[in-house]
This record gives C-alpha cells, sequence and structure tokens, in this order.
C-alpha cells in the first residue's frame, strides 16, 4: 500500500487519470485532504469540507477481470467498506449498500463510490476507485440529500490516516476473493443490499412507480417487479429512490 497525500487536489479521480496507470504499482492511493471539485455520480458534486472527511482515489489491476463483469469491483468494494464499518460501530447500527454504489448507515449516505475502469480488449487493464467518506463533518450544505458522518454516529473525532489504512485493507481482503470466490461476493452483497425484497417507492423514466428489488445482475443493472407484478431491467440514469 502506497499512499500519496496531497493539501488540495480538484478530484483525486481526475489526478488518476492523468497518469501513466501502467508504471503505478496496484493498491497506489492518491489521498486529498481537500478536493476542490469532486465528482461523485451522475456527474454530481461531491461535498466535503477541507481536512474533516475521507477523499481518495485507489488504483486497482484486476487484469484477471472480463469487461462484462466489471461491477464485480463495485461489490468488491462496498463489501470492504461495510466490513469494516460493521466493525467500527456498534451493532445496531444498520448498514446497507444503496445501488449501485452508496452505502447508507439508517437511512442516511455517509459514503459513495465512482470507479472509472481501463480496457484492454476484453478484459480490465486498471481501475481507479474513487471514495469519499464523511467522518469529522458535521454540517452539510441543505442541498446535500440525506447526509450522515462517523462522528455524528460515534459522537468522536475518527483520525483520518488510519481509518485510510484499514478501509483499504478492507478491500483489498474483499479484492483477493474475486478470482477464486465470487459467489460468496454475490450473496453478501445481496444480503446487505438498501431495499432488497421491500416494496418501495421509485421514478422509473419519470413516472413514480412502487416496485421490489429483486436483485442485481452480472452487469450490474438492477432488478425489480413492480407492483402489477412487471419485471424491470434499470440501468443508472433509469431510476431514483424515493424516500
Amino acid at each position: 500500500m502506497i499512499i500519496e497525500t496531497f493539501d488540495s487536489l480538484p478530484s483525486t479521480n481526475q489526478y488518476c487519470e492523468l497518469l501513466d496507470l501502467r508504471e503505478v504499482e496496484e493498491f497506489t492511493i492518491i489521498n486529498a485532504r481537500e478536493q476542490t471539485a469532486g465528482i461523485g455520480q451522475r456527474g454530481n458534486h461531491w461535498e466535503s469540507q477541507p481536512g474533516m472527511n475521507l477523499t481518495f482515489s485507489l488504483i486497482l489491476k484486476p487484469t484477471f477481470l472480463p469487461a462484462a463483469e466489471q461491477y464485480m469491483l463495485t461489490k468488491v468494494v462496498s463489501l470492504g467498506i461495510t466490513d469494516y464499518l460493521e466493525e467500527l460501530l456498534p451493532p445496531s447500527i444498520n448498514i446497507k449498500i444503496k445501488w449501485p454504489n452508496d452505502i447508507y448507515i439508517n437511512d442516511h449516505k455517509v459514503c459513495g463510490i465512482l470507479i472509472s475502469n481501463k480496457l484492454s480488449r476484453t478484459h480490465l487493464s486498471a481501475s481507479i476507485v474513487g471514495i469519499g467518506l464523511n467522518v469529522n463533518q458535521t454540517e452539510f450544505p441543505s442541498w446535500v440529500p440525506n447526509p450522515i458522518s462517523l462522528k455524528q454516529i460515534t459522537g468522536e473525532e475518527l483520525s483520518l490516516r488510519p481509518l485510510l489504512e484499514n478501509i483499504v485493507q478492507a478491500i483489498q481482503t474483499r479484492y483477493i476473493q474475486l478470482p477464486t470466490n465470487p459467489a460468496i461476493l454475490d450473496q453478501e452483497y445481496l444480503s446487505r443490499l438498501l431495499r432488497l425484497h421491500q416494496p418501495a417507492h421509485y421514478l422509473y423514466h419519470g413516472e413514480a412507480i412502487t416496485a421490489t428489488i429483486q436483485g442485481v445482475n452480472q452487469y450490474g443493472h438492477l432488478l425489480l417487479t413492480t407492483s402489477e407484478s412487471r419485471p424491470l431491467t434499470c440501468q443508472l440514469k433509469e431510476l431514483t429512490f424515493l424516500p
């Protein structure tokens, strides 16, 4: 594990995009105390006060993974983060993975993940895993939906460097399982999936529906059944979760 920490970067993922990833050692971490233009899923801005949270990118080289199965990396990273949070927080805390790549605690967002994959023919050659974790921030702008931080849960300020190292080690433990035991990753990912088998409200192409999440297919598409028993297979921008 190599950690390079910067006082400020526009975006750790964008910084990694400028690197020659062939020359970068796997499990190199680009960490920023402040991101001035952090990017979330769907191109959204990631809000983080300087020096209060973890905002970093992790470089992986899963050359064994076919491009069609790249969503397995999201499962690996999500499980690694939730593994560590389950160790850190009391058992009464409800930690879930919100499709496609957010981590929720008690129905509030604590972590976002953004993965950029590089391809070499039919397989991945490198992946840039951007992670933003709310740690010590306790006040958020009104436009940020459902935020929560670890300090708000524990009442304690956490040291960022040990937290970063422990989370990456937890991801690495899950990453090692990927070539040999992907079925375990599939099972445990589903067991932690927010709203699995629970009827809930969504917007599907802008239309309000009631549906039940049944799972996630190998391409990372969300599988649902509507209240009228109609099956749906949803990609990222087709579905919006409603309260």
